[in-house]
């Protein structure tokens, strides 16, 4: 194979999204743990059984992103290596990718390797990685191909929303009582994420109709055109649906698509949660 696009698992991605013959697209898992128990987090993960498990365990979970040696065995499959992972101020899936591209790259100064840095999560790397796959398509070279999506990374946003917040009480940057009130008058937290790759609280709304209003604000602001969207959701296809429908009623163009959480994703979004990235 000549062209390999790896992400780690922060993607929401699997194998067969991105289906074309020629190139392979792989990826790497991140590890969840949860009490006494870890999870791998592969395609086949239930991660209605990890949020089960995470719900009713007391202590504050763990993940821990791929090591290095994961990402050599899928930097060595092909002459050109794109790779994609979570932004490295969330993750330091990003250090271990460049630490696998310099150990490769000393015993095989031949081969192209790319390491970008998402600056985000999700649905962000999936439009990267779905323009990086047109870009392979139109037989771009590889430095063309890797110059565009570093471009490409610095113009996507991401916005999201939070329904569960039994994480930010367990790490203790919420209060029991306040989260149980949160959680009791259907509050949501909308958080946006920032030019430099971390999460910033942007504001809260009460109920599915409220987070919808502040979602819609938030695309308007930030200069949504309609031209392109991907929303992960953790479990909450219904809020999804309410919501491209109101998308779709002010950009009637609109190209969304819609993916379920993998593991990382479910596991801090949390059941309900939502994350959306847009151009």
């Amino acid at each position: 194979m000549k062209w390999n696009i790896v992400a780690d698992s922060s993607c929401d991605l699997v194998k067969s999204d991105i289906a074309c013959d020629l190139l392979d697209f792989t990826t790497v898992p991140f590890t969840i743990r949860v009490g006494e128990k870890e999870y791998e987090d592969s395609e086949n993960l239930d991660t209605l059984h990890l949020l089960d498990a995470m719900e009713g365990c007391a202590q504050l979970g763990s993940t821990a992103c791929p090591p290095p040696h994961t990402w050599v065995e899928e930097f060595k499959k092909a002459e050109n290596t794109i790779s994609v992972s979570i932004s490295d101020n969330l993750s330091g899936s990003y250090n271990s990718a460049v630490s696998a591209r310099q150990l490769v790259l000393a015993e095989e100064p031949h081969r192209n390797i790319s390491v970008l840095n998402s600056i985000s999560t999700g649905p962000a790397i999936a439009i990267l990685i779905r323009h990086i796959a047109e870009m392979i398509k139109s037989e771009a070279a590889f430095e063309t191909v890797s110059a565009e999506a570093e471009k490409l990374s610095l113009g996507i946003k991401t916005v999201f929303a939070l329904t569960c917040f039994d994480n930010l009480v367990k790490n203790g940057r919420m209060s029991k009582l306040t989260g149980f009130i949160a959680k009791k008058l259907g509050m949501w937290g909308i958080g946006i994420g920032s030019p430099e790759g971390r999460i910033e609280i942007k504001g809260k709304a009460r109920g599915a109709s409220g987070a919808i209003g502040v979602i819609l604000e938030d695309l308007q602001q930030r200069g949504f055109s309609g031209k392109e969207m991907i929303i992960s959701h953790c479990h909450n296809a219904e809020f999804v649906q309410r919501l491209r429908e109101r998308i779709t009623e002010r950009w009637q163009n609109a190209d969304i698509t819609v993916l379920k959480t993998r593991g990382l994703d479910s596991f801090y979004a949390e059941r309900g949660g939502v994350i959306i990235s847009f151009l």
